[in-house]
Protein backbone atom coordinates (compact mmCIF):
# COMPACT_ATOMS: atom_id res chain seq x y z
CA UNK A 1 0.00 0.00 0.00
CA UNK A 2 1.29 3.40 -0.98
CA UNK A 3 1.32 5.71 1.97
CA UNK A 4 1.27 9.53 1.74
CA UNK A 5 4.83 9.60 3.06
CA UNK A 6 5.98 7.28 0.27
CA UNK A 7 4.13 9.35 -2.33
CA UNK A 8 5.82 12.44 -0.98
CA UNK A 9 9.23 10.77 -1.23
CA UNK A 10 8.61 9.74 -4.83
CA UNK A 11 7.44 13.23 -5.69
CA UNK A 12 10.52 14.77 -4.10
CA UNK A 13 12.75 12.35 -6.01
CA UNK A 14 11.08 13.14 -9.32
CA UNK A 15 11.27 16.86 -8.63
CA UNK A 16 14.98 16.46 -7.79
CA UNK A 17 15.59 14.57 -11.04
CA UNK A 18 13.79 17.24 -13.03
CA UNK A 19 15.78 19.95 -11.28
CA UNK A 20 19.04 18.10 -12.06
CA UNK A 21 18.13 17.71 -15.72
CA UNK A 22 17.00 21.34 -15.92
CA UNK A 23 20.20 22.55 -14.25
CA UNK A 24 22.22 20.44 -16.70
CA UNK A 25 20.43 22.02 -19.66
CA UNK A 26 20.98 25.50 -18.25
CA UNK A 27 24.67 24.73 -17.65
CA UNK A 28 25.04 23.53 -21.25
CA UNK A 29 23.52 26.76 -22.58
CA UNK A 30 25.61 28.97 -20.31
CA UNK A 31 28.91 27.25 -21.10
CA UNK A 32 28.13 27.26 -24.84
CA UNK A 33 27.41 30.98 -24.68
CA UNK A 34 30.62 31.64 -22.74
CA UNK A 35 32.71 29.69 -25.26
CA UNK A 36 31.09 31.56 -28.16
CA UNK A 37 31.68 34.96 -26.51
CA UNK A 38 35.32 34.21 -25.72
CA UNK A 39 36.04 33.23 -29.29
CA UNK A 40 34.16 36.23 -30.66
CA UNK A 41 36.28 38.53 -28.51
CA UNK A 42 39.43 36.89 -29.85
CA UNK A 43 38.11 37.14 -33.40
CA UNK A 44 37.36 40.85 -33.06
CA UNK A 45 40.81 41.47 -31.58
CA UNK A 46 42.64 39.65 -34.38
CA UNK A 47 40.10 39.97 -37.18
CA UNK A 48 42.65 39.98 -40.03
CA UNK A 49 44.34 36.78 -38.85
CA UNK A 50 41.30 34.61 -38.08
CA UNK A 51 39.95 32.04 -40.49
CA UNK A 52 36.14 31.97 -40.06
CA UNK A 53 35.93 28.25 -40.81
CA UNK A 54 38.65 27.40 -38.29
CA UNK A 55 36.98 29.71 -35.78
CA UNK A 56 33.59 27.99 -36.11
CA UNK A 57 35.20 24.52 -36.03
CA UNK A 58 36.87 25.25 -32.70
CA UNK A 59 33.61 26.60 -31.23
CA UNK A 60 31.71 23.48 -32.32
CA UNK A 61 34.35 21.12 -30.94
CA UNK A 62 34.53 22.79 -27.53
CA UNK A 63 30.76 23.19 -27.22
CA UNK A 64 30.22 19.53 -28.13
CA UNK A 65 32.86 18.33 -25.66
CA UNK A 66 31.45 20.41 -22.79
CA UNK A 67 27.89 19.40 -23.67
CA UNK A 68 28.69 15.67 -23.59
CA UNK A 69 30.50 15.96 -20.26
CA UNK A 70 27.68 17.94 -18.64
CA UNK A 71 25.01 15.59 -19.97
CA UNK A 72 26.93 12.57 -18.70
CA UNK A 73 27.32 14.12 -15.24
CA UNK A 74 23.67 15.17 -15.17
CA UNK A 75 22.37 11.74 -16.20
CA UNK A 76 24.61 9.95 -13.68
CA UNK A 77 23.46 12.29 -10.91
CA UNK A 78 19.81 11.77 -11.85
CA UNK A 79 20.20 7.98 -11.88
CA UNK A 80 21.89 8.10 -8.51
CA UNK A 81 18.98 10.17 -7.23
CA UNK A 82 16.62 7.45 -8.47
CA UNK A 83 18.61 4.81 -6.60
CA UNK A 84 20.29 3.25 -9.63
CA UNK A 85 23.86 2.06 -8.86
CA UNK A 86 25.93 4.31 -11.09
CA UNK A 87 29.34 2.98 -10.04
CA UNK A 88 28.94 -0.14 -12.19
CA UNK A 89 27.77 1.98 -15.14
CA UNK A 90 30.80 4.26 -14.82
CA UNK A 91 33.13 1.27 -14.58
CA UNK A 92 31.57 -0.34 -17.65
CA UNK A 93 31.79 2.93 -19.56
CA UNK A 94 35.44 3.27 -18.57
CA UNK A 95 36.29 -0.23 -19.79
CA UNK A 96 34.37 0.34 -23.04
CA UNK A 97 36.13 3.66 -23.59
CA UNK A 98 39.50 2.02 -23.00
CA UNK A 99 38.71 -0.72 -25.52
CA UNK A 100 37.59 1.83 -28.10
CA UNK A 101 40.71 3.88 -27.43
CA UNK A 102 43.00 0.91 -28.08
CA UNK A 103 41.09 -0.03 -31.22
CA UNK A 104 41.15 3.47 -32.67
CA UNK A 105 44.52 4.80 -31.59
CA UNK A 106 45.29 6.42 -34.94
CA UNK A 107 41.86 8.08 -35.07
CA UNK A 108 42.24 9.44 -31.52
CA UNK A 109 45.73 10.69 -32.35
CA UNK A 110 44.44 12.41 -35.51
CA UNK A 111 41.65 14.14 -33.60
CA UNK A 112 43.83 15.27 -30.69
CA UNK A 113 46.57 16.56 -33.00
CA UNK A 114 44.01 18.30 -35.20
CA UNK A 115 42.48 19.99 -32.18
CA UNK A 116 45.83 21.42 -31.09
CA UNK A 117 46.65 22.51 -34.64
CA UNK A 118 43.40 24.47 -34.68
CA UNK A 119 43.91 25.86 -31.19
CA UNK A 120 47.49 26.97 -31.82
CA UNK A 121 46.64 28.40 -35.25
CA UNK A 122 49.63 26.70 -36.87
CA UNK A 123 48.13 27.35 -40.30
CA UNK A 124 44.81 28.33 -41.85
CA UNK A 125 42.88 27.68 -45.05
CA UNK A 126 44.65 29.49 -47.89
CA UNK A 127 48.13 29.34 -46.33
CA UNK A 128 51.07 28.09 -48.38
CA UNK A 129 52.74 25.42 -46.22
CA UNK A 130 55.11 22.47 -46.29
CA UNK A 131 53.98 19.43 -44.30
CA UNK A 132 56.49 16.61 -44.48
CA UNK A 133 57.25 16.13 -48.18
CA UNK A 134 54.04 17.85 -49.32
CA UNK A 135 54.11 21.54 -50.27
CA UNK A 136 51.07 23.50 -51.36
CA UNK A 137 48.07 25.60 -50.35
CA UNK A 138 45.81 24.45 -47.50
CA UNK A 139 42.41 23.88 -49.08
CA UNK A 140 40.58 22.43 -46.08
CA UNK A 141 41.40 21.54 -42.49
CA UNK A 142 39.51 19.69 -39.79
CA UNK A 143 40.11 17.77 -36.61
CA UNK A 144 41.09 14.58 -38.45
CA UNK A 145 42.71 15.49 -41.79
CA UNK A 146 44.27 18.43 -43.61
CA UNK A 147 43.83 18.81 -47.38
CA UNK A 148 46.71 20.41 -49.27
CA UNK A 149 46.70 21.14 -53.00
CA UNK A 150 50.14 21.48 -54.56
CA UNK A 151 51.10 23.77 -57.44
CA UNK A 152 50.54 20.91 -59.89
CA UNK A 153 46.87 20.73 -58.89
CA UNK A 154 47.14 17.44 -57.00
CA UNK A 155 45.20 17.21 -53.72
CA UNK A 156 47.03 15.61 -50.78
CA UNK A 157 44.96 14.44 -47.78
CA UNK A 158 47.24 14.26 -44.75
CA UNK A 159 46.03 12.72 -41.45
CA UNK A 160 46.70 15.19 -38.64
CA UNK A 161 48.33 12.48 -36.53
CA UNK A 162 51.15 12.20 -39.08
CA UNK A 163 51.94 15.92 -39.04
CA UNK A 164 55.16 16.31 -37.08
CA UNK A 165 56.56 19.53 -38.55
CA UNK A 166 54.89 22.38 -40.41
CA UNK A 167 56.60 25.16 -42.36
CA UNK A 168 54.28 28.09 -42.98
CA UNK A 169 55.35 30.43 -45.79
CA UNK A 170 52.73 33.08 -44.99
CA UNK A 171 54.93 35.60 -43.18
CA UNK A 172 54.35 39.35 -43.17
CA UNK A 173 57.33 39.88 -45.48
CA UNK A 174 58.68 36.98 -47.53
CA UNK A 175 62.34 37.18 -48.49
CA UNK A 176 63.51 37.62 -52.07
CA UNK A 177 67.22 36.93 -52.49
CA UNK A 178 68.72 37.12 -55.96
CA UNK A 179 72.19 37.44 -57.50
CA UNK A 180 73.09 39.74 -60.40
CA UNK A 181 76.15 38.78 -62.43
CA UNK A 182 78.18 41.39 -64.32
CA UNK A 183 81.38 41.10 -66.35
CA UNK A 184 84.76 41.96 -64.84
CA UNK A 185 85.22 44.72 -67.43
CA UNK A 186 82.35 46.75 -65.95
CA UNK A 187 82.84 49.44 -63.31
CA UNK A 188 81.19 47.91 -60.24
CA UNK A 189 80.46 51.31 -58.71
CA UNK A 190 78.61 52.38 -61.86
CA UNK A 191 76.67 49.11 -61.86
CA UNK A 192 75.56 49.65 -58.26
CA UNK A 193 74.54 53.24 -59.01
CA UNK A 194 72.41 52.03 -61.92
CA UNK A 195 70.78 49.39 -59.71
CA UNK A 196 70.05 51.92 -56.96
CA UNK A 197 68.36 54.22 -59.45
CA UNK A 198 66.31 51.29 -60.82
CA UNK A 199 65.29 50.10 -57.36
CA UNK A 200 64.06 53.58 -56.42
CA UNK A 201 61.64 53.35 -59.36
CA UNK A 202 60.59 49.77 -58.52
CA UNK A 203 59.67 50.69 -54.92
CA UNK A 204 57.03 53.03 -56.30
CA UNK A 205 55.89 50.79 -59.17
CA UNK A 206 55.48 47.43 -57.39
CA UNK A 207 52.79 47.61 -54.66
CA UNK A 208 53.56 44.13 -53.32
CA UNK A 209 57.03 45.13 -52.11
CA UNK A 210 57.29 45.34 -48.32
CA UNK A 211 60.97 46.27 -48.14
CA UNK A 212 63.79 46.87 -50.61
CA UNK A 213 65.15 45.95 -53.08
CA UNK A 214 68.45 46.63 -51.33
CA UNK A 215 71.98 46.02 -52.60
CA UNK A 216 73.91 43.92 -50.09
CA UNK A 217 77.19 44.20 -52.04
CA UNK A 218 79.52 41.90 -53.91
CA UNK A 219 78.86 38.37 -52.68
CA UNK A 220 81.16 36.32 -54.93
CA UNK A 221 83.85 36.45 -57.62
CA UNK A 222 83.41 33.62 -60.09
CA UNK A 223 85.52 32.59 -63.08
CA UNK A 224 83.70 34.95 -65.41
CA UNK A 225 81.54 37.32 -63.34
CA UNK A 226 81.24 39.60 -60.34
CA UNK A 227 78.16 38.61 -58.32
CA UNK A 228 76.10 41.36 -56.68
CA UNK A 229 73.51 40.18 -54.14
CA UNK A 230 70.08 41.84 -53.88
CA UNK A 231 67.62 41.50 -50.98
CA UNK A 232 63.93 42.41 -50.93
CA UNK A 233 60.79 41.45 -49.03
CA UNK A 234 57.32 41.02 -50.50
CA UNK A 235 53.81 40.17 -49.41
CA UNK A 236 53.08 36.49 -48.90
CA UNK A 237 52.33 34.56 -52.11
CA UNK A 238 53.59 37.48 -54.23
CA UNK A 239 57.33 36.95 -53.79
CA UNK A 240 57.78 34.77 -56.89
CA UNK A 241 56.05 37.16 -59.27
CA UNK A 242 57.86 40.16 -57.81
CA UNK A 243 61.22 38.40 -58.13
CA UNK A 244 60.53 37.85 -61.84
CA UNK A 245 59.61 41.53 -62.20
CA UNK A 246 62.86 42.63 -60.57
CA UNK A 247 64.94 40.35 -62.77
CA UNK A 248 63.21 41.57 -65.94
CA UNK A 249 63.65 45.22 -64.92
CA UNK A 250 67.37 44.67 -64.26
CA UNK A 251 67.80 43.04 -67.68
CA UNK A 252 66.11 45.95 -69.45
CA UNK A 253 68.05 48.62 -67.55
CA UNK A 254 71.38 46.90 -68.18
CA UNK A 255 70.55 46.75 -71.89
CA UNK A 256 69.77 50.49 -71.90
CA UNK A 257 72.98 51.38 -70.05
CA UNK A 258 75.18 49.05 -72.08
CA UNK A 259 76.19 46.86 -69.16
CA UNK A 260 77.86 43.78 -70.61
CA UNK A 261 76.74 40.37 -69.45
CA UNK A 262 79.45 37.94 -68.35
CA UNK A 263 80.48 35.26 -70.82
CA UNK A 264 82.69 32.18 -70.47
CA UNK A 265 86.31 32.67 -71.48
CA UNK A 266 89.44 30.56 -71.51
CA UNK A 267 93.14 31.45 -71.47
CA UNK A 268 95.50 28.92 -73.09
CA UNK A 269 99.27 29.01 -72.44
CA UNK A 270 101.38 27.26 -75.10
CA UNK A 271 105.15 26.64 -74.93
CA UNK A 272 107.06 28.28 -77.76
CA UNK A 273 107.99 25.40 -79.96
CA UNK A 274 107.52 26.19 -83.65
CA UNK A 275 107.58 22.56 -84.71
CA UNK A 276 105.02 21.59 -82.09
CA UNK A 277 102.86 24.57 -83.00
CA UNK A 278 102.96 23.85 -86.75
CA UNK A 279 102.55 20.12 -86.32
CA UNK A 280 99.86 20.07 -83.58
CA UNK A 281 97.93 23.25 -84.21
CA UNK A 282 98.49 24.06 -87.86
CA UNK A 283 97.40 27.63 -88.16
CA UNK A 284 95.93 29.54 -85.22
CA UNK A 285 92.23 30.38 -85.71
CA UNK A 286 91.39 33.99 -86.43
CA UNK A 287 89.21 34.13 -83.30
CA UNK A 288 92.25 33.36 -81.14
CA UNK A 289 94.29 36.27 -79.83
CA UNK A 290 98.04 35.72 -79.27
CA UNK A 291 100.11 37.51 -76.68
CA UNK A 292 103.85 37.06 -76.07
CA UNK A 293 104.93 36.55 -72.48
CA UNK A 294 108.66 35.79 -72.34
CA UNK A 295 109.29 32.30 -73.56
CA UNK A 296 105.60 31.32 -73.70
CA UNK A 297 102.66 32.33 -75.86
CA UNK A 298 99.25 33.11 -74.34
CA UNK A 299 96.12 32.48 -76.39
CA UNK A 300 92.77 33.82 -75.16
CA UNK A 301 89.71 32.17 -76.68
CA UNK A 302 86.43 34.06 -76.36
CA UNK A 303 84.23 31.42 -77.93
CA UNK A 304 84.09 29.36 -74.72
CA UNK A 305 85.44 26.21 -76.43
CA UNK A 306 88.23 24.18 -74.88
CA UNK A 307 91.24 22.79 -76.70
CA UNK A 308 94.03 20.43 -75.72
CA UNK A 309 97.37 21.81 -76.90
CA UNK A 310 99.58 19.15 -75.40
Amino acid sequence: MVTPERMGGIARTLIGVLLILGATQIAVRITGSIIHRVFELGRNKHRSHVDPKRHQTLINILQSGVRYVLYFVGVMTALDKLGVPTSSIIATAGIGGLAVGFGAQSLVKDVITGFFILMENQYSVGDYVRVGDVTGIVEDMGVRVTKIRDLGGELHIVPNGRIEQVTNFMGSGMRILLDVRVAYEEDIERVMAILEDLFADLRAEIPGLVDGPTILGVSDLTDSAVVVRILARAKAMEQWGIERQIRGAIKERFAEEGIMAPYPRQVLIVRRDDEVLSGSLGRIPSSTQRERTGSDDVFEQNDGKSADLR
